[in-house]
């Protein structure tokens, strides 16, 4: 069922990845699974206003033909055996394009909240917040793709009259990939104008937008669907066999959990990247009351309530900086810390923060003397601050009636050794990684692989192909100490304090640093 090879590729915010899978040897649980990967980086577009977060779709296609490429020559001969590609993207990114596929302004990420306003608005057209909820089943962020499309319409008019398509990230390379405007339940999901008890578009959102929105957004494909196959044009220009199905792909966090076995209930994914992200598998939509956990469809077809912070390894990374750290270092410095840093605790707003909904915030870090203002306590303080912040949303996804098991943890940061520690105490559970630690570009393979079997008739489901395919790390696995657990529950809760405290001054702070 899973001879052949796949290509994932997962367009980040920082950079792309594509890999090849031999599908046969992932299912046998095989450690050689990854024939091949490549990596390239690329940042986002500097001297934007304060909140704006932009990036050019062609460095993503630039990137995307350069790993292709090499990895399809580190494979040699074998590369007439790839069945299959599928895409994972950054979620909630605007890329608005016209009738013959041409990008008009560079993309608004997932972490751009200048268009608080538009979000602000958004939710007043449509009758308030819990309007919004029970159309959509979200709160509607400034993270969101609604509210940017609407910024689109205020701010560039005579862009968004030229714009045929608005188009997310991974639908952007599938578009590339094949000449198909689609997408799929998962990544429309983080749009903010997706209905996700039905799975389908929420009209009255998009009528607030424009009321000829509707016809630029792209067509939905079932879970498990193909959106296409690659174009000639395109096969021989990446040195790709003639037919290649490209699979719906999905959101990253979509990927993320197939590439996690995150499938079936029971299992929570945390990735600890750029921003950081909690997520578990649901059969059925689970919609939070205070809006501060994303009622996400899965890409498999049933849901993924999910929390997401937007500072999280940018937090590591400043601090790496200002103390002229490298992972090492950072790692090795807070580990000779006890719990809690010796009272120093950072709120790590760098960027605003969308859980809880503060675009306007800024980070704060308070609880000094002479024992904690040391470079050690603030490498700890700056692996606490996420951990405790994705800790909070752990406790709301409990509030509304999940019980996690066991927490797998992703991301560049899940190699660290004292913050997978830090995760299990906080947490309160069990955590491991994964033999695989590819995350999305690993359940995009895995993608690949399920909707290439389902288009030959496979009834297979992808809970099934994942439970095959995905491998533990049992060298990584920590477990909760009870003492520490005590401890951050005790630090929880003066850093909610001292939340409530700021939350009046962090707009005039603001203010203050801006450039």
């Amino acid at each position: 069922m899973l001879d052949g090879l796949y290509l994932g590729v997962d367009c980040g915010t920082q950079g792309l990845k594509t890999l090849v899978l031999d599908g046969a040897k992932a299912a046998r649980g095989a450690p050689d699974a990854v024939l091949a990967s490549a990596r390239r980086r690329y940042g986002t577009i500097a001297g934007l206003p304060h909140g704006a977060s932009e990036q050019h779709p062609r460095l993503w296609i630039a990137a995307a033909q350069a790993t292709i490429r090499e990895v399809l020559e580190k494979i040699g001969k074998e590369r007439v055996r790839v069945r299959a590609i599928a895409v994972s993207g950054q979620q909630h990114g605007m890329v608005a394009v016209d009738d013959r596929g041409r990008v008009l302004r560079p993309a608004k990420l997932w972490n751009d909240v200048s268009t608080a306003p538009e979000a602000k608005s958004l939710v007043e057209a449509c009758g308030g917040a819990e309007a919004v909820r029970r159309i959509t089943g979200n709160a509607l962020p400034p993270g969101f793709t609604a509210s940017k499309v609407l910024w689109l319409k205020r701010t560039e008019p005579q862009r968004f009259e030229r714009c045929a398509t608005i188009l997310l990230p991974h639908d952007y390379l599938n578009f590339w990939l094949t000449g198909e405007r689609a997408t799929e339940a998962g990544d429309a999901s983080g749009t903010g104008y997706f209905d996700v008890r039905r799975r389908e578009y929420a009209a009255s959102v998009m009528s607030a937008i424009d009321p000829d929105f509707a016809r630029r957004t792209p067509r939905l494909v079932a879970a498990g669907a193909a959106i296409g196959r690659v174009s000639q044009a395109r096969a021989t220009e990446l040195g790709m066999p003639s037919g290649v199905l490209v699979g719906h792909g999905g959101g990253d966090n979509m990927m993320a959990a197939m590439g996690t076995g995150n499938t079936h209930p029971g299992v929570v994914t945390v990735s600890l990247g750029t921003s950081g992200t909690a997520f578990a598998y649901s059969s059925d939509p689970i919609i939070d009351p205070l809006g501060e956990i994303a009622a996400f469809c899965d890409s498999t077809g049933g849901h993924l309530p999910l929390v997401c912070i937007q500072n999280c390894t940018n937090t590591t990374e400043l601090v790496k900086r200002v103390l002229r750290f490298n992972d090492g270092a950072l790692d090795r410095e807070a580990a000779r810390v006890p719990p809690g840093a010796r009272g120093a605790s950072l709120l790590p707003f760098f960027t605003g923060e969308r859980t809880p909904n503060l675009p306007d915030a800024s980070a704060a870090l308070f609880g000094l003397t002479p024992l904690s203002f040391t470079r050690e306590c603030l490498a700890r303080a700056a692996m606490e601050a996420p951990a405790l912040q994705l800790g909070y949303g752990l406790d709301r996804l409990r509030g509304l009636g999940l019980r996690p098991s066991e927490v797998r943890l992703t991301g560049g940061g899940s190699h660290s050794v004292t913050w997978r520690q830090i995760c299990a105490d906080v947490f309160g559970v069990p955590i491991v990684g994964l033999a695989v630690d590819e995350g999305a570009a690993f359940g995009a393979a895995l993608c690949a692989a399920w909707c290439a079997a389902r288009a030959e008739g496979s009834a297979v489901s992808a809970d099934e192909i994942a439970q095959k395919c995905v491998q533990l790390d049992e060298r990584t696995r920590a477990a909760p100490i009870p003492d520490h657990v005590e401890r951050y529950r005790e630090l929880q809760r003066t850093r909610e304090q001292a939340l409530a405290s700021l939350k009046p001054l962090f707009p005039r702070l603001r203010a203050r640093g801006a450039p």
